[in-house]
């Protein structure tokens, strides 16, 4: 019987160190397994960064060193330089400035990528902000995107037609439409601002503006009859599919002592005459001759 358990307990120990070989041999395994993956997981970053981008990988892992740090390093710098010219130049060329994007990605799948956007910038003086949703799909070896609900957020609550034209643009998802539309109305408001501001620096005692100086309307008032008042509402008007249009109107506020000193019809029919004079010489020709006609001589 004693024979019979320590043959037994030996038969144990054998099948204990047999068990102990055989988790030895898996965990080599295992970890050669994990080995070739890491390897394997290398090697596809090594074709997914090339190029300009393994170097400046191999430079944040400090594999670069001595001349060749020196040349990644200015190739880097110049090529940093060379975005911000051209930044620059974009910025020249469609008078739009971009202050700050963000980017969060919603869903990504195999065939589907949905990322939000927010983008902030200003066109001249007006500030803007457009948060929308960006969607890619692809299909056939083809992608295609598409941008859905956009919000645009500006401080337009003084212009109305430009405010209908954002809801326009929101119903439709244009966001190209948006920035078009946005530079042309931007650069019509510019020749406003500019304009105005010229004849105020050239006729100071003649020129004001009741509502600023980024104001819709240029009041011109007479030097030697007080209440007698032109305004020279100069708008722009924007329909719901992006088209910009100037409208300048002369509008009169005259006393009745005033009037006693010009001829009826001619007051009455200044409003008309100015727009013919617009169609003839544009607006600056046609206000410097309104305001000459208010100073009542020829020399400012």
């Amino acid at each position: 019987m004693e024979e019979m358990s320590r043959d037994y307990t030996k038969e144990l120990e054998m099948l204990e160190a047999e068990v102990k070989s055989l988790r030895a041999e898996m965990n080599a395994l295992l970890h050669k397994q994990q080995d070739e993956n890491q390897e394997e997981y290398q090697e596809e970053l090594a074709l997914q960064y090339s190029g300009k981008v393994q170097d400046a990988m191999s430079f944040l892992c400090g594999q670069t060193q001595g001349e060749e740090l020196k040349k990644l390093a200015l190739r880097i710098k110049e090529e940093v330089e060379e975005m911000k010219e051209d930044l620059k130049l974009q910025t020249q060329i469609n008078r739009i400035c971009l202050t700050s994007c963000t980017i969060k990605t919603l869903l990504r799948g195999d065939n589907k990528l949905v990322q939000k956007l927010c983008v902030s910038g200003q066109c001249s003086e007006l500030a803007f902000q457009v948060e929308f949703l960006l969607s890619e799909v692809k299909e056939d070896q083809k992608s295609t995107r598409a941008i859905t609900e956009l919000n645009v957020v500006m401080d337009v609550n003084d212009l109305q037609e430009f405010s209908s034209f954002l809801s326009g643009v929101e119903e439709r998802n244009d966001l190209q439409l948006f920035f078009r539309t946005l530079r042309s109305f931007s650069a019509r408001c510019d020749d406003r601002s500019r304009t105005f501001e010229h004849f105020q620096n050239k006729y100071p005692a003649v020129v004001s503006f009741p509502g600023g100086s980024s104001s819709e309307v240029m009041a011109l008032n007479h030097p030697e009859l007080p209440g007698l008042v032109l305004f020279v509402h100069w708008s722009v008007n924007v329909s719901t599919e992006g088209e910009v249009t100037p409208k300048i109107e002369l509008l009169t506020k005259i006393p009745e002592e005033a009037l006693q000193l010009f001829p009826s019809n001619t007051l009455e029919g200044a409003p008309e005459a100015f727009q013919s004079l617009l169609r003839i010489l544009g607006p600056e020709a046609a206000l410097e001759s309104v305001i000459r006609s208010i100073c009542l001589s020829e020399e400012p």
